[in-house]
């Protein structure tokens, strides 16, 4: 289907472009979006007309996402979700979440903009970035834990999984050791004697 871009689509052209989209994407997000127009004789001679309203209004929309953009970019938000052992989520955070965290610090962004190639499943520091408009990109930092205390040794670049396996490590070496020099078989007792 041809369309008329009414904003820049990434990997399909710019504003006022006439490209070739497939149906799906144009019927299903294109259109009900308000990204793009039939390109018809008609809604050609109405874009035309309007081109000047319509890049001005994609400019307002721009500078607003800039400004928005500009107080969200390189925050960093504390989730808190319970893992196993290894660090492996029960469940996984997903783009609703991150929204979620981001609006309850008292940022504002919509579950749509947030870009997940695929749900977090671990625990850790990640990079997530914020489509907040066509041409505005901006990067947060969520900081995946099991506790506040975690969250923070993350935050300062530590790894609480390696750091947990170690001291588990060192906890049943010590185990180990206090068996052998007087835990369990130290006593020296002799039961044949008494028989």
């Amino acid at each position: 289907m041809k369309v008329i871009l009414l904003e820049r689509v990434e990997g399909r052209g710019a504003l006022g472009d006439t490209v070739n989209v497939k149906d799906g994407f144009a019927r299903n997000f294109l259109l009900p979006m308000g990204k793009a127009l039939r390109a018809t004789e008609a809604n050609l001679k109405v874009f035309e007309g309007q081109r000047a309203d319509i890049v001005a209004r994609n400019e307002t929309a721009k500078e607003a996402a800039s400004q928005s953009g500009a107080s969200l970019d390189g925050n960093a938000y504390v989730m808190i979700r319970q893992a196993g052992e290894t660090g492996q989520l029960y469940g996984s955070v997903s783009g609703r979440d991150v929204a979620d965290a981001i609006v309850a610090e008292g940022g504002k962004v919509d579950r749509s903009q947030v870009v997940l190639d695929k749900p977090i499943k671990m625990l850790g520091v990640h990079e997530v970035k914020l489509k907040l408009h066509a041409e505005v990109t901006v990067t947060v930092t969520i900081n995946i834990a099991r506790s506040a205390d975690e969250a923070e040794r993350q935050a300062r670049g530590e790894n609480v999984i390696a750091s947990q396996y170690d001291e588990d490590k060192a906890f049943a070496e010590e185990q180990a050791k206090d068996m052998l020099e007087g835990g369990a078989g130290s006593h020296d007792v002799d039961f044949g004697a008494d028989r």
